[in-house]
């Protein structure tokens, strides 16, 4: 377990605003690269989208919502809310909705979150929860992850009298690994009561593993259990950013208080509408995503190379890490063959790639080309 270094002290200079202690300690979000320099529309396999685009209904829905760009959006986005309650039979007033998971994510810091209070998650988890809790001047604690799986024991162990928010990537990202059901309401069961546990299911419609499960019964029952998905991943709408989340009434009223007012477009609430009743495009790319991560799981094995067990949309892919054989010299070899990966050495992983589930064709060329990588070709 590691815990945060103190906050530095407030800087002041005269004629001029300073930001309040520790914003400036945050190291801002880098996003997977998009573009390689001299090849013309690389792959992008960076950063965990849907491969298939997104559902021809929502796309409708998008380009219809185009009439009205002159008119707000409806704040508390009441037809999402009622799509979302009818298709999981949530009630409704326990729904907040975000641009994007992210901004719930930051939401919910700044309501539980006050200077010298701490935030405990995995040692690879989400870079977004501890970006949340430091604006908010809070500590981040980090659990190990042996195998690289959240542990429960050692998750716990982080916990004190300080604690208010512990966040679980489930399945997690980038390390695709995941808690049994089982383990998730062990961790619930010693966590205090004024720790909120939230669970951050951006890629659980991916999951097919037979223990794996889903929040919703633990927060239904629960007073401290926040549950939170995204359009982004399985319905393909990441570019209109609409997340939401399954909480407590008094969670969701406090969040719903401090949220800006039109959080969420008219066009992503009718899209996401439209994306939600498609569930043969949801099965769809569900079924590619679980057919491709085991043909990659196989051949990425067979070439040499360490591949963590993964329940999301995407592979950990684990080097050596001799010269010659390094992930950073791998990242570059794709590129040049107009392949993108992620590296994920900012999550304390140097010797790992993540790689997006691609179509079958750009699954079997990225295998190919690091057999040949780690051949030595």
């Amino acid at each position: 377990m590691t815990h945060d270094a103190a906050l530095s002290p407030r800087r002041t200079r005269p004629g001029r605003p300073e930001p309040k202690p520790g914003i400036l300690d945050i190291t801002p979000y880098k996003p997977g690269k998009s573009s390689v320099e001299g090849v013309a529309d690389p792959v992008k396999l960076s950063s965990n989208e849907n491969i298939l685009g997104c559902s021809p209904a929502a796309k409708a829905a998008y380009i219809a919502a185009a009439d009205r760009l002159n008119l707000y959006p409806d704040g508390r986005a009441n037809g999402l809310r009622a799509a979302v309650a009818d298709r999981f039979g949530f009630e409704p007033e326990r729904l907040a909705f975000g641009d994007g998971t992210d901004e719930l994510l930051h939401l919910i810091c700044q309501t539980f979150l006050e200077p010298g209070d701490n935030i405990v998650m995995g040692e690879f988890g989400f870079g977004a929860y501890s970006i949340g809790a430091r604006a908010c001047q809070g500590e981040v604690r980090h659990a190990k992850e042996p195998g690289y799986r959240i542990s429960v024991d050692e998750m716990l162990k982080a916990v004190d009298d300080r604690t208010r928010l512990m966040f679980i990537t489930q399945p997690g990202n980038p390390t695709g690994t995941y808690l049994t059901e089982a383990e998730i309401r062990a961790l619930h069961a010693g966590l205090p009561g004024h720790v909120a546990l939230v669970l951050d299911e951006a890629y659980a419609e991916f999951a097919d593993a037979p223990d794996f499960g889903d929040g919703f019964e633990l927060a239904r029952g629960a007073a401290n259990v926040i549950v939170t998905r995204t359009f982004s991943k399985i319905h393909g709408l990441a570019a209109l950013r609409v997340g939401w989340a399954y909480c407590p009434e008094p969670i969701a009223d406090a969040v719903d208080r401090i949220r800006a007012p039109f959080n969420t477009s008219i066009a992503g609430q009718e899209a996401a509408i439209a994306a939600l009743a498609d569930t043969e495009f949801q099965r769809r790319s569900a079924d590619l995503v679980q057919r491709g991560r085991a043909y990659l799981a196989e051949e990425l094995r067979r070439a040499g190379l360490e591949v963590t067990p993964s329940q999301a949309n995407f592979v950990l892919i684990g080097f050596p890490g001799t010269p010659g054989r390094t992930a950073a010299e791998a990242e570059a070899y794709l590129a040049r063959s107009g392949y993108i990966l992620r590296g994920v050495a900012n999550y304390g992983l140097a010797n790992h790639l993540r790689m997006t589930i691609g179509l079958e064709a750009h699954n079997r060329a990225v295998a190919a080309l690091l057999a040949e990588f780690m051949r030595g070709a």
